[in-house]
């Protein structure tokens, strides 16, 4: 037990920070919102905070990977920590809407850096054989935080206002900075520091080229890479006419949208739960595959849902399936991309996944607008379907036909040093 306990010691302390900073992220979404809405009265400037996110990611990542594959993971994530705390801390304090959407840029800016750089110290941290044990672990996580944020939230609400909860938000991202410099550092700091070069858009240019090289070589790796963030591209876009979809289409009352949404929180939590109880028997291209293709399939049983009930058992079946579809997919991630560019490959796909983001949340929008709610969730969900079909395919396929191993493969080629 002892050595049990030393062994997991510094990945507990990890999921910990990332369980802090979750139930953080959703106070802060829920508190942002009502605030906005408070200051502005309209819904177009609430939903204009979610635009944000992918905005932020297209201005920061064409060049963040460059800066964290050649600093230290663990320092860069305590800096993060503490320059969003201050930010979030902040946020009360402004008067004027285009202030909030300025800092909530900034904000959003320090997550999309944050991201690439803590997959990139949890594969350095976590051993090959712990990573899929440790991912299930992450996604039970998550789904705690979507069920314990919105009810922290609700419970400041009634305690004070959403600025109280604002406060608290900061507090859990200095919580999270702090729980990080209990981790080991995993590199040599005097050396980061002495071989750091300077930001140029030559050695931009010279990155940027290091992942074209690497997508070149490992298509197949990076195939799967692409679809599953296509499908994520997909569900982005779909979640954003939730709410819409349960109004108009289901007739469903804000009460009943609720128990909705309530439902989804706890199939993550019940696939989490099986997720960590299993995955480590389960092979990655099955999490990755099959897990992806019944997210799909839950969102086609929700888009031809005319009943509460009916849409009930598609939130199910897709957020169930998401906790074993996310643990397939980090671990796949993890035992694929070499440590030393993962940096540079997280930034640059996460780059062209937010650029598709807000193609797709644009164009499912103006679906809805044009034709109806119902049309442009079945249209979303057909292509994610197609998406996830081709996903599922090219698991399988390649694992049966390849000698490579490419899911355990510890021996990938290293670029860019």
């Amino acid at each position: 037990m002892k050595k049990v306990f030393y062994s997991w010691k510094n990945p507990f302390i990890l999921l910990f920070g990332i369980g802090l900073s979750n139930i953080g992220d959703w106070i802060y979404l829920i508190a942002l919102n009502l605030i906005v809405l408070d200051m502005t009265g309209s819904p177009l400037a609430v939903a204009a905070l979610y635009i944000l996110k992918p905005l932020a990611t297209l201005f920061t990542n064409f060049w963040s990977g460059t800066v964290i594959d050649r600093l230290n993971q663990r320092n860069l994530m305590f800096g993060l920590d503490m320059a969003r705390a201050v930010l979030i801390f902040i946020l009360p304090s402004l008067s004027s809407v285009w202030l909030i959407y300025s800092v909530v840029f900034m904000i959003n800016m320090g997550s999309s850096i944050f991201e690439p750089t803590s997959m990139t110290y949890i594969t350095k941290l976590i051993p090959s054989q712990k990573r899929k044990r440790f991912n299930s672990f992450r996604s039970l996580i998550d789904s705690g935080g979507f069920l314990i944020g919105p009810a922290i939230a609700g419970l400041l609400f009634m305690l004070g206002t959403p600025y109280m909860a604002i406060y608290v938000n900061a507090l859990t991202f200095l919580g999270s900075g702090f729980i990080t410099l209990l981790l080991p550092q995993l590199d040599d700091l005097t050396l980061k520091q002495k071989n750091l070069p300077n930001l140029s858009f030559g050695l931009l240019k010279k990155d940027w080229n290091v992942v074209r090289l690497f997508t070149r070589n490992y298509p197949y790796v990076m195939g799967v890479y692409f679809l599953f963030s296509l499908m994520m591209v997909m569900a982005a876009a779909l979640d954003s006419l939730e709410a819409s979809f349960s109004k108009e289409v289901l007739k469903l009352t804000d009460a009943e949208y609720g128990f909705l949404v309530s439902i989804a929180g706890a199939g993550i939590a019940a696939g989490a739960v099986v997720n960590t109880l299993f995955a480590k028997r389960i092979i990655t291209s099955l999490l990755i595959g099959l897990g992806s293709l019944f997210v799909s399939i839950g969102y086609m049983v929700y888009a031809f849902s005319l009943s509460f009930e009916i849409a009930a058992l598609g939130f199910g079946v897709l957020s169930f399936s998401l906790a074993f579809a996310n643990t397939g997919f980090y671990t796949f991630y993890q035992e694929n991309i070499p440590v030393n560019v993962m940096g540079r490959v997280g930034s640059i796909y996460g780059l062209i996944e937010a650029f598709f983001i807000i193609i797709a949340t644009v164009s499912i929008g103006l679906t809805a607008q044009l034709w109806s709610v119902q049309f442009a969730v079945i249209g979303g969900s057909f292509i994610m379907l197609l998406v996830t079909g081709a996903l599922c395919y090219i698991s399988f396929h390649y694992e049966e036909k390849s000698d490579e191993k490419i899911y355990e493969n510890e021996n990938i080629k290293v670029y860019g040093k």
